[in-house]
């Protein structure tokens, strides 16, 4: 079948699915998209992007995406691609729910032959043990009624240099033929190699080994970025020095909190998965448990900064500077700064917020309202406007105190300039 002809579906229009139907609809594939978010629906219909990421921005008004909550048009695809969220409960317990619904609409709405690829990230085994089943349950025999193949998302929101275009990917599948397939399309609309595993489980093994290893290095720094409070040693000078090697090191830096869709949840998956096998990922859930203790270690060092200068966390106006979980996007998925809320307000702390990026979720409508109104400032997150703040803005403000939770301000430089303005 000539490219021109061939038409995919992909459930989900979020930060995974939107940029991979761009750019699906660019290399000349007829696009359709199954999001249940209607006014999402009529922006992508309209051309316009309800992402704000410069990729989508440029190119979502070139092409013509048919965007729809109308489960009917998977059967119009030759290929589905199932990018629905995969989350962790509040427990830290996956949740397959997403994919298990939509494995269910396409076997409801099935085409013969149809390829069908599952980009969400899931455990080992989630192809075999509960997508596969699903499909024989109703009759479908992988191989002969359909293909079944996984390539786990690579997407970095943000990043100006890697995108949907260019970063490399792996895929697997049950058969030769249906790896085969999904070699072709990823091969022809991604501009980087594509590397076929031996088994699905191996595909599905690979994205929770990238993440689950970042989340370990950050657990690291992170452990270190609070034994080197107490040693009075600055933890960004270290790694700086440390980089200068130039073999087996890899720079990982700490903060107030892992965020975003992938490195606070991959390591649950994998961690649950293998206990229901009898093993038990201790160092993996020590990670875990490291990064999400520091949130509140942020509001510790806040507090312990205050009671410097005689003053109480309990009704104290403290700003916080980024709600979103990454520089300069408005994603908001398992960001600290939600929980950094959490912990102020149970210290009865007045908390203001603001973010340029998501001004519906701030309680101040700028930069200038917030450090009028704030005595102490968490920064949150590290945007491009809260690095490029002049040591006198927080002196005029008569800010007391600064938890900088990203280092993304030059420490020496702001306390010489600061209190010496």
């Amino acid at each position: 079948m000539e490219k021109s002809k061939k038409s995919i579906c992909i459930i989900g229009l979020g930060y995974v699915g939107l940029p991979l139907a761009v750019q699906s609809a660019l290399k000349g594939y007829t696009v359709y998209g199954l999001e249940n978010d209607t006014k999402k629906n009529e922006l992508i219909n309209a051309g316009k992007s309800p992402i704000k990421e410069e990729f989508l921005e440029t190119n979502l008004p070139k092409v013509k995406i048919v965007a729809t909550n109308d489960p009917a048009i998977i059967s119009k695809a030759d290929i589905v691609l199932v990018c629905v969220p995969t989350p962790v409960d509040e427990n830290f317990f996956p949740d397959l729910e997403p994919v298990k619904t939509a494995i269910a609409t396409i076997v409801a709405n099935l085409k013969p032959g149809q390829l069908v690829v599952v980009e969400s990230t899931i455990n080992p085994g989630v192809c075999e043990e509960i997508v596969e089943p699903i499909f024989a349950k109703a009759g479908f025999v992988v191989g002969k009624d359909y293909e079944l193949a996984h390539s786990p998302e690579r997407i970095n929101p943000g990043d100006p240099k890697w995108n949907v275009t260019n970063i490399p990917r792996v895929v697997g599948s049950f058969t030769k033929a249906g790896l085969a397939l999904a070699l072709e399309f990823y091969e022809d609309i991604i501009e980087a190699s594509i590397m076929p595993m031996e088994t699905i489980r191996e595909a599905e093994a690979v994205k929770i080994m990238e993440n689950s290893f970042r989340d370990v290095n950050i657990a690291f720094v992170n452990e270190l970025a609070k034994s080197f409070d107490r040693l009075g040693i600055n933890i960004v000078n270290v790694i700086k020095g440390a980089s200068t090697k130039p073999y087996a090191f890899m720079p990982h830096w700490p903060s107030c909190g892992v965020g975003g869709h992938c490195i606070p949840v991959d390591p649950y998956y994998l961690i649950e998965r293998a206990k229901a096998s009898g093993f038990d990922h201790e160092f993996l859930k020590i990670a875990r448990k490291i990064n999400n203790s520091m949130p509140e270690y942020t509001v510790e060092l806040l507090q312990d900064a205050l009671n410097t200068i005689k003053l109480p966390l309990n009704g104290t106006a403290v700003g916080l500077l980024g709600i979103s979980y990454k520089a300069n996007v408005a994603d908001l998925r398992e960001s600290p700064s939600m929980q950094i809320i959490k912990h102020l307000e149970k210290h009865g702390a007045e908390v203001l917020t603001f973010d340029p990026h998501t001004p519906s979720y701030s309680t101040e409508e700028s930069l200038e309202a917030i450090l009028e109104k704030s005595t102490a400032l968490i920064i949150a997150t590290d945007h491009n406007e809260f690095k490029a703040l002049a040591p006198s803005l927080f002196k005029e403000h008569n800010i007391q105190i600064i938890i900088d939770g990203k280092n993304c301000l030059d420490k020496i430089e702001l306390e010489k300039k600061w209190h010496n303005l």
